[in-house]
């Protein structure tokens, strides 16, 4: 799933700085590097070794925001002879750098993810590697792990394979720009197809009962004194780049299960019948028709993220029914379970080794059976703790509270004020039937509510602010009190 993007203006990142410093101090997400890291950043960089397939006559191309420089995969796209098309998806080779064991290991060990705020990042790696010799920036040549999909006429994947390679990009383009040139007709050949290519990977995820949540990205301003609050529906080629990276993501997972050794982004088809309860009762208190037979990929694939209604069931259900879980294998001993049930099909993290590090372990696993050779060590000696590991990673957490911090902040001007709003949720089955979650229409923000009375799931109910603190504590930053 793509990650949602929150954006704001230099006056919204001002006024909230103090708010979001906080946030990061009780995260502990620091943007410094220990000084022995960054020596082991500095001799990496010195000593890297480029791999001596080369692929630099491919015309590689990156799609990101414009402000990235942490470059994760880069791709060329064509047509090939009696039909179907190739995709070369270049991924950076971050094992390149990182010495199993060494500093830069044990700093990312730690760290697990990059974390995102609205005002900056907190990065995986020193940006002396992350954002210059590890990343696919534009006319640097670097070391990748390089894949090759061939895909049929209709978009099916017939053949997968991925190899180290020394790779040049060419060009460092941004979503917006690559959507209207796309639009306008005029976008390179390579480019172009990313619209055909992409829509034919998601019909087959349609047939295959896949589900691509793309949820919409959050603007922040600030004007008169006020905050504002708007979510910018997702351009149609932020979801075909997303199928690039889904369709590597299962070619992996399919490796690895051919090779017997691996690592698995897991999640059950069937969540608790009590779970699948709540949500439909979501759905319903947001006046979402969810009919009988219908199954939850074809409601959420109905949706349209940019109606604020449906924007809050799919934050909600998401966060309720697409719960995934890392799952590791050896000496082919296959897990039981082996599905993504988002996906419909094995899948794993694979494409964006400088933002996550279980993504450094799952491409070396990939070039190693390809190549016909057995695992490397260090990623066997680390494979049955980074279930573990990924548990820990706090990009979730991040996400949720600057969420909430900046929600606060938009009803800060607001407390003593009655609103009308949707009960989405109670907290019955922690026995605490009084408390739960209020969903407000306008603004389209969501909080703690209290009742004298036991909240009712899908209620309409008029509720106080009490409570609107981007300073105050996780818990209590807003707080709604039925009336």
């Amino acid at each position: 799933m793509r990650r949602r993007q929150m954006s704001m203006s230099r006056e919204a990142q001002d006024a909230l700085l103090q708010a979001l410093q906080q946030l990061r101090a009780e995260l502990k997400a620091t943007t410094e590097f220990p000084a022995h890291v960054l020596k082991a950043a500095e001799t990496a960089k010195a000593e890297v070794q480029l791999p001596d397939k080369d692929a630099t006559h491919l015309p590689l191309f990156t799609i990101d925001p414009p402000a990235s420089m942490d470059l994760d995969q880069a791709m060329h796209l064509e047509r090939r002879l009696g039909g179907g098309y190739r995709v070369y998806y270049a991924i950076a080779d971050v094992a390149a750098f990182v010495r199993p064991g060494g500093p830069l290991d044990a700093e990312a060990h730690d760290r697990i993810e990059t974390l995102y705020f609205p005002d900056l990042k907190v990065p995986l790696y020193p940006p002396t590697i992350s954002e210059g010799p590890a990343s696919l920036l534009p006319n640097q040549i670097v070391p990748a792990l390089l894949w090759q999909h061939d895909l049929d006429a209709d978009g099916n994947v017939t053949d997968s394979t991925v190899s180290r390679a020394k790779v040049r990009s060419l060009a460092k383009l941004n979503y917006e720009g690559v959507q209207q040139d796309i639009d306008a007709g005029t976008a390179e050949e390579s480019v172009a197809l990313l619209r055909e290519i992409g829509k034919l990977r998601e019909a087959v995820e349609a047939v295959r009962g896949g589900i691509s949540v793309n949820l919409p990205n959050q603007e922040v301003t600030l004007k008169d004194g006020e905050f504002r609050l708007r979510y910018v529906a997702p351009l149609p080629v932020e979801g075909w780049n997303e199928q690039i990276s889904l369709m590597t993501g299962m070619a992996a997972a399919q490796i690895m299960l051919d090779s017997g050794t691996g690592i698995l982004r897991t999640q059950k088809e069937q969540p608790d019948q009590h779970v699948v309860e709540r949500v439909h009762g979501i759905a319903k208190c947001l006046h979402i028709d969810w009919g009988p037979g219908v199954s939850y990929a074809k409601l959420v694939n109905s949706l349209d993220p940019a109606n604020q209604k449906h924007m809050a069931f799919l934050s909600e259900a998401t966060a309720m029914l697409l719960k995934a879980e890392y799952t590791t294998f050896r000496d082919n001993q296959l897990p039981e379970h082996k599905l993504h049930a988002a996906i419909a099909a094995p899948y794993t993290s694979a494409t964006a080794p400088l933002r996550r590090l279980v993504d450094r372990y799952t491409g070396a696993l990939c070039v190693a059976a390809c190549a016909d050779k057995p695992p490397p060590k260090w990623v066997l000696d680390a494979l049955y703790c980074l279930p573990c590991d990924m548990a820990r990673g706090k990009g979730k957490v991040a996400e949720r509270r600057a969420v909430d911090l900046v929600e606060a902040a938009v009803l800060k001007n607001r407390v003593g004020e009655v609103f009308d709003g949707l009960i989405i949720n109670t907290d019955e089955e922690d026995n605490r039937p009084k408390e739960g979650t209020l969903h407000l229409a306008e603004p389209a923000v969501r909080g703690k509510i209290t009742s004298d009375d036991e909240l009712t799931l899908g209620a309409t109910v008029q509720a106080k602010l009490m409570l609107a603190d981007p300073l105050g504590p996780d818990k209590e930053k807003i707080l709604f009190k039925t009336v």
